[in-house]
This record gives structure tokens, sequence and C-alpha cells, in this order.
């Protein structure tokens, strides 16, 4: 088995330019006409400032008041390096300062009637005034609009997110679902958010859910207190005991590979599933639940609590650990830059991941490789190399390990 690579070989677009493109797109489901996003004549709807220009869209800020505009960027997600931390605390003290039009120079102004934007939609489903600020994130084929909505106190009271097509209407759909389940399951070693509102509006899937305090002072984070919430999580729904070729995993992730079985990378994957398969044997794996995407920037540790949120990927029956393993491989892609590396890392580093969810010794290696085609097959199915995805092109980090490994198992 060779690994291949999956097309296009190389990015073309630059991360700016793809953001811009993705800037016009958004404004346009958000403010369809007759609302206007270039400030025409019309009642005035609202007036974003651009952070940090036009050519280079992160955020838009909604210009109602110092105290609003200030929520929009303090809040909006955390910096992870000290650098942009400094230039992100620079941004707030100019908007509350009333200083923000010497950082701040591009700005969209949306005339027209409010009842046909999404300000006016939500103000009417949620039965309260907001404003709202608009994150305009990297090319993935999963991105979708995500709305931080502000009361007029300056309060980031919820947030919301947009599905636009067949995939992120999937996706929404399904983080809806998993957040209401969650609901009720009585999980004790984490908080996630509430859903505020649900449903559709101009054929967009719609969820709004409530603001976790992210923007709260931050804590250490142990890994005894990662554990125990991954565990929490892990049994929510009950535990279940089985071979991998007799369970119900398996033949949901054979039909998910059989989808991608005209394409020269997922034929690959097919196939180091199924000699996975055969080395998995009678072998028994425990089944519970996972996240399906705990990475770093999906949580926030306080003194008192873990804030886990982007429940899109949540799913049952599949094998114990696959968070663990997940967080670890995201952890070092953040930090070492070098995905490949990080992949390999993370497949030795199995046994000592994987000890403390009860995985048997003998198939914690086959549970790293087994979440690493799971993965694989999200990212063929998602085609996240033909969005622009930074890591979409499997060839070149992913799949030459896993094939590797799995042939020498």
């Amino acid at each position: 088995m060779s690994p291949v690579k999956t097309a296009p070989a190389a990015l073309t677009a630059g991360d700016s330019a793809l953001r811009t493109q993705y800037l016009a797109e958004v404004l346009e489901l958000l403010y369809p006409a007759p609302c206007d996003t270039t400030g025409g004549p019309g009642e005035p709807i609202t007036e974003y400032l651009v952070v940090p220009d036009a050519r280079r869209p992160r955020l838009l800020v909604p210009n109602t008041s110092r105290r609003v505009a200030a929520a929009a960027v303090r809040r909006y997600a955390e910096p992870q390096s000290r650098s942009a931390r400094l230039k992100r605390d620079a941004v707030v003290a100019a908007l509350r300062t009333g200083a923000s039009g010497v950082l701040l120079r591009d700005r969209i102004k949306v005339t027209g009637p409010a009842a046909e934007s999404i300000d006016g939609h939500l103000r009417q489903a949620l039965g309260r005034e907001l404003s709202v600020s608009i994150h305009i994130g990297p090319a993935r084929a999963n991105r979708k609009p995500v709305l931080q909505l502000i009361s007029p106190e300056g309060e980031t009271f919820g947030f919301g997110k947009l599905g636009t097509g067949p995939l992120t209407q999937r996706l929404v759909k399904a983080e809806t679902s998993a957040l209401t389940a969650l609901g009720a399951v009585g999980l004790t070693k984490l908080s996630v958010p509430t859903v505020l509102h649900a449903g559709q509006w101009r054929g967009l899937q719609v969820l709004i859910q409530s603001a976790l305090p992210v923007w709260l002072p931050r804590a250490p984070l142990t890994q005894r207190r990662l554990i125990a919430a991954m565990l929490d999580v892990a049994g929510c729904c009950g535990y279940h005991s089985g071979t991998l070729v007799g369970s119900a995993y398996w033949a949901e992730l054979r039909g998910r590979l059989a989808a991608l079985g005209d394409r020269p990378e997922g034929v690959a994957l097919t196939s180091a599933a199924e000699l996975l398969a055969t080395h998995a044997g009678q072998h028994t794996l425990r089944y519970g639940a996972w996240h399906g995407d705990w990475a770093p920037w999906n949580m926030a540790n306080l003194a008192d609590a873990l804030l886990v949120w982007d429940w899109e990927r949540f799913a049952t029956g599949v094998p114990v650990g696959f968070d663990a393993v997940h967080h670890e491989l995201q952890r070092r892609i953040q930090t070492t830059g070098d995905a490949a590396d990080a992949v390999e890392t993370t497949v030795r580093r199995a046994g000592e991941l994987l000890a403390p969810f009860g995985v048997a010794d003998d198939v914690r290696e086959l549970t790293a490789l087994l979440y690493l085609i799971d993965l694989a097959a999200r990212y063929l199915a998602d085609r996240q190399a033909e969005a622009g995805a930074r890591l979409g092109v499997l060839g070149t980090w992913l799949l030459p390990v896993l094939i590797r490994r799995v042939e020498e198992l």
C-alpha cells in the first residue's frame, strides 16, 4: 500500500483572499435583498467595524456603542499567544475610549428593512434587543457563519451558527441534537451550552446556544481533570463491549469509506481499514460516546468549571478513548506545526493516553489507528482539501503515517 496525495496538492489561494471572499458571501446571506450592505439609501440596520481591516477580515464588530463593540472583541475568542492577546487588548482599549477610528478604518454600513435581516429575525425569535458580531473564520469545508449575540449592556449572552449548505446544515442540526441530549444526561465534570433557539431562516439552519463564560480568567488544566471530563462524556449514554467487525460502529465506518471509493485516497484508506480489522480479530473493544472534536481551542478551564463547546461531531457507540487521542493530536499539531510528526508521536503515545480509559493494553495502538481512519474519512468526506483547509491534503501528513503503522502491526 503506498500513500497517495489528496488533490489539490497545493493550496493556491491565500488565507486573506479566502476570508475576503467569504466575508462577501456571509453578508449576502445575513442581509439579503432588499437589504443593502454598501450603505445605500434606506433605514440603517447596523454598522460594522472590520477587524483588523477589509483585506484581512477576522471579525465584524457592531458599532452600536463603545460597550457593545469592546465586548464583541473581548469575548469572541481567546488569543493563543501573548502577542495576539496584546493586539486584542489594544483594540478593546481603543473601542472603550472611542479611539477606534485610528486602528479600525474599514466599516460596513447595512441599510434596508430590519425585519429582513438576521438581526431582525433573532430579535423576534429570542424576544430581546441585541447586536450581532460576526466571526470570519479560515477556509474549511465545515466553515459556517458564527455569530456572537450581545445585549445593549454589553453582555455576551449567546452564540449562533448558521448551516448554509448540505454539510454545514447537517452539522448544525447534529449539534442541536447533541446539546439537547447532553442537557438531559447530567454531566458533572464539564459545562456545555444550552439551546436558546433552533430552526430555519431563509433556507439556513439556525442554532443559537447560550454563551459559556470563556472570557473569565483561566486556570491551569490538569490531566486528571481533563480525563475525568472525557470519561464523563464517554459514559454519558452508557457503555457496551464487543469485537470491531461485529459492531455497529464498524458497519457505519465501512459505509462512510465505501462512499469514498471513487477517489484514490479513499481506496487506500479503505484498504488500511480492512487490514486493521483483520489485525483486530476477536479483540474486545469498549464503546461509548465522544465529543468528536475535543481540541484545546474548543474548551476553557476555569477555577471551578471546565467549559467545552463545538459539539457538532458528538456521537455514541465509538471506541472509548477517541477523545483523548484527538486532543493529543490536535495539541501537537498546534504547538509543533509538524502534522506528520504529530501523528507519529500520538500513535507512539497510545498506551499512556488510553490507559486511564480502561482500554486493554493489546488494543491501545489499534484504537489510535482506528481513530486516524475515522478522522481521515471525515476529512475526505467533507472535501477539506478542495475547500482550502490547511490540513486538507492528507497525503502530506496523515495517510503516510497511518498506512505504514497499520502495515507494521
